[in-house]
């Protein structure tokens, strides 16, 4: 066989698996340690037993700040139900800036600064904002969204994740 033909197998092959990775619930939320705006830290162990929605964003970013309503609202629907949120904010985000917002905006869910940029990076390098994970109950990552998510979308699955045990 010619290199270039199994080169194109090997990366459709790794683009497939990637896919089932990140759609399927096949791998687990990578250990990390979430530094909260209050100065407390949260870990990925804490959300055992929950299903959690992490997701990274920007106060610069146009499509981060349409979508906070709905996040809250996310929030607000299922918090008491076992489901929680933590919004991560980049690396490049001024903490002032993200300290303002989530208080003008009286975010109802934690917020963390990846001031370094390692909690972006163990969540498989994220760069484009928003990027979003939905975690279930053992920790596995059930689905990611890049961009806005599906909001009637992602309210059934949060149903289907909170009704499983």
């Amino acid at each position: 066989m010619k290199p270039k033909f199994l080169a194109a197998i090997a990366a459709l092959g790794l683009s497939i698996g990637a896919l089932l990775f990140m759609n399927l619930g096949s791998t687990a939320a990578p250990q990390s340690s979430f530094v909260l705006l209050d100065g407390s830290q949260k870990t990925t162990a804490s959300f055992a037993g929950k299903v959690t929605l992490v997701n990274f964003w920007a106060t610069s970013c146009v499509t981060c700040v349409a979508e906070m309503p709905q996040l809250m609202a996310t929030y607000g629907k299922y918090q008491s139900k076992g489901f929680d949120t933590v919004a991560v904010a980049m690396s490049y985000d001024p903490p002032s800036y993200v300290v303002n917002f989530a208080e003008s905006r009286k975010l109802p869910f934690q917020v963390a600064i990846d001031n370094t940029g390692e909690i972006a990076k163990a969540w498989g390098d994220v760069t484009l904002t928003p990027t979003t994970y939905l975690v279930n109950k053992h920790g596995q990552i059930v689905k990611r969204y890049v961009g806005a998510p599906d909001f009637a979308e992602l309210h059934r699955l949060i149903e289907k994740l909170l009704a499983e045990t």
